[in-house]
């Protein structure tokens, strides 16, 4: 049991370097547990302030964040073609395929 602790903490680290508080403090908590804060956040540190807003102004949290689909992304929240198709393919499907690869580790 602490091992897949010790794997998934490892993981969250990776997937976390982006989303800072300040340059120093990082955020270690589950994508799954972030606010509508830490997502335009961590879109923000990402590069996509102004996407970031978007993400704050439909009030995605992780697990919203968790559940979009890319036609949620490309479509939904009216962003631009290209940055959307990054945040989704470089963001979303990364940080979904982490989250459900670490609850299938515990099942």
């Amino acid at each position: 049991r602490e091992r897949e602790k010790d794997g998934r903490a490892e993981r969250k680290v990776m997937i976390l370097n982006f989303l800072c508080v300040s340059r120093i403090h990082v955020i270690f908590i589950y994508p799954v547990d972030w606010t509508v804060a830490d997502v335009a956040s961590y879109f923000t540190a990402a590069g996509f302030p102004e996407q970031a807003l978007a993400f704050r102004t439909q009030e995605i949290d992780g697990k919203s964040l968790l559940l979009m689909q890319r036609n949620d992304v490309l479509t939904g929240l009216s962003i631009r073609l290209g940055p959307a198709l990054k945040i989704y393919e470089r963001h979303v499907k990364v940080l979904q395929r982490t989250h459900f690869q670490d609850d299938e580790a515990f099942c």
